[in-house]
């Protein structure tokens, strides 16, 4: 009976487990945190060994093949003496791609992510089609295809997982835009970023399309240093206009959905799906949390949740979206980021920074020679204590962070509820 080993029991790892059972492979799962209540009770439902707290190499370097969590580094040193010994280490995705024929359709880029994946999931559902919901959101692929058996799945995939995909290939493969972003992981050379991204177009053949923004400045010079076997469909405002409807009948409001809406329908359009159904799903598509929510308006002021916002590249299109005057909130876990491609936005449309991160000298560093107000805190109560004292009638509170949340909330998604309800108790 093959060994494998799961590094990692979040929804990925545990869902993987759950398919590597089912498959009858022996399975053994490790987690160097402590594993959250019901991935532990899915884990013992399913008679499956585990350990958290730890790695037992003894039990993890006999392993014939290893199935990683995204989030661990491929530098640290248990991966390294796995890969020095030779043994096969991929992710979630790949694992659960060889156990079905699905269709795959594959979305990353560095900031429109969940929203276009979510949008695409969306038209499908509308059309009733068979279709699943997996990578950064849904339930794991793994989980799916060991127990749901859609016909088509929407995956939104980070340059993690695809950095250990290998026989894995995306049906339609959407490219929405690249901007620096984790350097941190890539050795701070942005170029190991793009070359992560475009390991979505791994093994596509002509009969596969390959949806991607023309007009990005690093994909137009990528793409003239590559040759790729999929079928080529640019899109952007330089590209005949694929939307069936105008830009100001979109449920999605903002440049950078328009850009998000002509791709999403490009996919639907190879998967030939009815024009009436993609024109009705883009007028009625609701968003997702966390990114342009509107939380409340208190005293005329309006506040609104973009902790998705974990790069600069996202908080500017945050910024360049707002039509009143701005109290920015931004901090958290730098990843190597350069503020300087949101100067412009801050200085035309920002009156006061808040900063909310434990480490904020590098975000002093670079705006305080702005001529703004700027309100340093360490703790997401202060901070919204903070922009609502800075904020005038009519202005719009924005937390767009810029960064990861991890030096002090568990997600974006904990930060951004966290954010909410302190809002809600002004």
């Amino acid at each position: 009976m093959r060994r494998i080993v799961i590094l990692g029991a979040g929804e990925s790892g545990s869902g993987a487990a759950i398919l590597a059972k089912e498959k009858g492979f022996d399975v053994f799962v490790s987690d160097c945190g402590t594993i959250t209540e019901p991935y532990r009770a899915l884990l013992n439902q399913n008679g499956i060994a585990w350990e958290d707290g730890q790695h037992t190499e003894d039990l993890i370097l006999n392993a014939d093949e290893v199935v990683k969590s995204p989030g661990i580094p491929l530098t640290a040193p248990l991966i390294q003496k796995l890969q020095a010994q030779g043994t096969p280490i991929i992710s979630e995705i790949e694992f659960a791609a060889r156990y079905t024929n699905a269709k795959m359709i594959c979305i990353t880029g560095s900031n429109g992510k969940t929203t276009t994946t979510s949008l695409i999931y969306y038209i499908l559902r509308q059309a009733g089609l068979n279709v699943g919901l997996a990578g950064n959101i849904g339930n794991s692929l793994a989980l799916q295809v060991a127990r749901e058996h859609h016909d088509y799945y929407v995956i939104e995939l980070s340059s993690f997982q695809l950095d250990n995909m290998y026989d894995f290939k995306a049906d339609i493969a959407i490219l929405l835009n690249i901007t620096p972003d984790h350097l941190d992981r890539y050795d701070y050379k942005f170029q190991n970023y793009i070359d992560a991204k475009f390991r979505i177009t791994r093994n596509q053949t002509k009969e596969d399309s390959f949806i991607y923004w023309a007009e990005d400045p690093v994909i137009d010079r990528e793409m003239k240093k590559i040759q790729l076997g999929a079928t080529l469909l640019p899109y952007g405002f330089t590209c005949p206009n694929p939307l069936p409807v105008s830009e100001e009948e979109l449920a999605l409001k903002g440049r950078h959905n328009v850009l998000n809406s002509m791709a999403a329908t490009i996919a639907a359009n190879v998967l030939k799906i009815k024009k009436d159904v993609i024109r009705e799903s883009l007028m009625t598509f609701q968003g997702v949390e966390h990114r342009l929510q509107y939380v409340a308006t208190v005293k005329g002021v309006q506040y609104i949740n973009d902790s998705k916002a974990t790069n600069v590249n996202s908080c500017w299109y945050a910024l360049e979206s707002m039509k009143t005057p701005v109290v920015l909130i931004l901090g958290g876990k730098d990843k190597g980021n350069d503020y300087s491609e949101i100067d412009e936005l801050v200085r035309t449309k920002c009156h006061t920074l808040v900063f909310m991160g434990l480490h904020n000298e590098k975000l002093r560093e670079h705006f305080g020679g702005f001529g703004l107000q700027i309100i340093d805190t360490d703790n997401l109560h202060d901070a919204v204590q903070g922009a609502y004292k800075a904020a005038h009638d009519g202005d719009t509170v924005l937390l767009s962070p810029c960064c990861a949340s991890f030096d002090l909330f568990k997600s974006y998604e904990d930060r951004g509820e966290q954010f909410m309800e302190a809002v809600k108790k002004l």
